[in-house]
C-alpha cells in the first residue's frame, strides 16, 4: 500500500529535493535579490507572486525584511551595522548562525523603514505572507507528507535548511571570506566558484558588489550564473524585462592618448582598475618588504605580519587590520621609498572618481599625468597599469563578457 500519493524511491526522492530547493534559490536570487532588493529588473505579475508564494511556503520570508536587511548589508558591508560580517562578527558565528543574525536584524523597526521601502504592499502581503509568515511552511509540511508518505518529513527538513545554509551561511559568510576577487569594492567580497548551481549565481559575490545595479553577475566566459540563464528565459516568454547589466569596458590595442572615453571607462570599471593594481604591484610589494628586512631596516620578527598587512592593504582591506598590524603597516611604508610610491600612487588614482567639483577636462588631464607618472616611476607594476588604462575606453552597450582583456 502506497504511502504517499506519489512513490519515488531513492534517486527519486533525491531528484524531488533538489528540484523544490532549486525553485527556492530562484526565487531568492531573481525575485529577492535581484528584483526586489535592486531592481534590475522588471517581472510579470505572475511569476513575481509565484516566487512570492513559494518562498512563503519554504521559507516564511517576509519580502520587506530580507529585502531591507540585504540593503544595510551593502550600505553598511563590512561595519559594526553590517547584520552579517564575517569580517566583523566572525565566520563561524555568520557560516553557523547566519539565519539567526538575520532574523534578529529583520526585527529591527528602524532598518525597516530605511531600507525595506518598494517591496510590495498589498492586501495578500499583509493579511497573510507577512502577518501569517509561518503557516506556508506547516502547508509545506503537510503537503510534503501527503505527497510522499514518511520521507517527506526528511525532504521538508532538507527545504526548511536550504536558504539558512547556503544564502543566510555560505553566501554570507564564505562570500565574505574565502574564494578569488577580481574586483575590489570596499568590501571583502569574493567568488566562491566560477560555477556552481546550487545557490543560482550567487557565488560570483565578487562580482555582484563590483557591479551592484547588474541582473548579470557573471563577467568572465568561464563563469556560469544560472539565474541569468532563467532571466533571459523569463525575458523571450515576455515574462521579465532587464532594466540593467554593468557595461562593457572597450579596450583599444595601441591607444596611447587619454581621453573622456579613457576616463569614464576608469571610473566606471573603477573596482576593476583597482584589483589591476593590486596584482601588478603585489609582487613589487612583497619583494620590497623582503629587501628592507634583508637590509635590517624594519626587525626580521615582524616579517611575516608585514607581508600579511601590505597583502591586506593592496586588496583594500586595511580597515579590517587590528591596531597593531597597523602601526606594523605603518612601519613597513616608512621603511621603503618604493612602497610609499606604491601607496601614493593608489590614493591618487582613487581620487580620480571621488572628486565633484572638478571639470570633466580637469580630470582627464589628472588621469593623464597620473599615467605619466607612473610610467616614469621605474616601477614595473605601475608601468603596465598605465599602458593598460590608456587603452581602456568607455562602452554603454552591455556585454556578454563584461570586462575583456586579452
Amino acid at each position: 500500500m502506497p504511502l504517499g500519493l506519489l512513490e519515488l524511491h531513492g534517486w527519486g526522492d533525491v531528484l524531488v529535493v533538489l528540484a523544490m530547493t532549486h525553485v527556492t534559490i530562484a526565487a531568492v536570487t531573481i525575485f529577492l535579490h535581484r528584483h526586489q532588493a535592486h531592481r534590475t529588473l522588471e517581472l510579470h505579475s505572475i511569476v513575481s507572486h509565484f516566487f512570492r508564494f513559494w518562498l512563503w511556503l519554504t521559507t516564511g520570508m517576509v519580502t520587506k525584511e530580507w529585502v531591507a536587511v540585504h540593503r544595510k548589508h551593502h550600505a553598511r558591508c563590512e561595519t559594526q551595522d553590517d547584520p552579517h560580517s564575517p569580517q566583523v562578527r566572525g565566520i563561524g558565528k555568520v557560516l553557523f548562525e547566519g539565519s539567526e543574525l538575520y532574523r534578529q536584524e529583520a526585527k529591527n523597526v528602524a532598518t525597516l523603514e530605511a531600507y525595506g521601502r518598494g517591496t510590495p504592499d498589498d492586501w495578500i502581503e499583509h493579511n497573510l505572507y507577512a502577518r501569517h509568515s509561518g503557516a506556508g511552511i506547516g502547508i509545506m509540511l503537510a503537503a510534503d507528507i501527503v505527497l510522499f508518505g514518511p520521507i517527506g518529513l526528511t525532504i521538508w527538513a532538507v527545504q526548511m535548511l536550504w536558504i539558512p545554509i547556503f544564502a543566510a551561511g555560505v553566501i554570507n559568510g564564505v562570500g565574505h571570506y574565502w574564494g578569488y576577487r577580481r574586483f575590489l569594492p570596499n568590501d571583502a567580497s569574493r567568488n566562491i566558484v566560477p560555477w556552481g548551481i546550487l545557490i543560482g549565481g550567487e557565488e560570483l559575490h565578487n562580482n555582484h558588489h563590483a557591479y551592484v545595479a547588474s541582473a548579470r553577475f557573471s563577467n568572465q566566459w568561464w563563469e556560469f550564473d544560472i539565474g541569468w540563464l532563467y532571466i533571459r528565459i523569463l525575458e523571450v516568454l515576455h515574462l521579465a524585462r532587464v532594466r540593467r547589466v554593468a557595461p562593457r569596458l572597450r579596450v583599444i590595442p595601441g591607444k596611447t592618448i587619454c581621453d573622456a572615453g579613457t576616463l569614464r571607462a576608469v571610473c566606471t570599471h573603477r573596482y576593476l582598475v583597482l584589483g589591476q593594481f593590486a596584482g601588478l604591484l603585489k609582487e613589487t610589494a612583497i619583494d620590497e618588504i623582503r629587501k628592507v628586512i634583508h637590509a635590517r631596516t624594519i626587525p626580521a620578527q615582524i616579517e611575516t605580519t608585514a607581508l600579511y598587512v601590505i597583502k591586506r592593504w593592496l586588496q583594500g582591506m586595511q580597515d579590517t587590520l587590528l591596531e597593531a598590524e597597523r602601526d606594523v603597516l605603518e612601519q613597513v611604508f616608512r621603511s621603503s621609498k618604493v612602497l610609499q610610491t606604491i601607496s601614493s600612487m593608489r590614493q591618487d588614482l582613487s581620487t580620480l572618481w571621488g572628486q565633484s567639483t572638478v571639470t570633466q577636462a580637469q580630470l582627464v588631464s589628472q588621469l593623464d599625468e597620473w599615467c605619466k607618472r607612473a610610467e616614469e616611476s621605474g616601477i614595473n607594476g605601475l608601468r603596465e597599469l598605465s599602458r593598460r588604462l590608456r587603452c581602456y575606453d568607455y562602452c554603454s552597450l552591455p556585454s556578454a563578457a563584461l570586462s575583456i582583456e586579452r
